[in-house]
């Protein structure tokens, strides 16, 4: 039993190290599932919904890009990291909730590690999107 907590643990650990790497595609794939989702319900077809999806990923994530390089002022620099960084908070959250789900018993602590595991990756996609303009381009 504590073998399998402590590979708990580090497989979070893991996991929330890939969610900070992966943040910034967090709302544009969860934006592309939704529009495939919703074409593929009205009648598109597989390839019709994917063709979508695709699109639209493609144009969030090209209004993300557009933005970060047009905007200069902190504060709205601050907002669109806001608002790119929940989805990843939301995401980390649901990343721990999954591993975690077998491995710890009691509810009230699986909750506690969700919430402090998807703290950590919201912070993190937040700190990392809205880092001055210089510190952009040295990632």
């Amino acid at each position: 039993m504590v073998v399998i907590m402590f590979m708990s643990v580090a497989l979070v650990a893991l996991l929330c190290v890939v969610a900070y790497k992966l943040a910034v595609y967090a709302l544009p794939f969860m934006l592309g599932v939704t529009a495939a989702q919703f074409a593929y319900q009205t009648g598109s077809g597989l390839i019709g919904a994917a063709l979508v999806g695709l699109v639209a990923a493609g144009v969030a994530f090209g209004i993300l890009a557009l933005l970060f390089d047009t905007l200069r002022q902190p504060v709205l620099r601050l907002i669109v990291a806001l608002i790119f960084a929940a989805p990843a908070a939301v995401a980390g959250y649901a990343l721990v909730h999954g591993v975690s789900r077998e491995a710890v018993p009691s509810e009230i602590w699986r909750q506690i590690f969700c919430i402090i595991g998807g703290g950590f990756v919201g912070v993190s996609a937040l700190i990392r999107l809205a880092a001055p303009v210089g510190a952009q381009s040295a990632r």
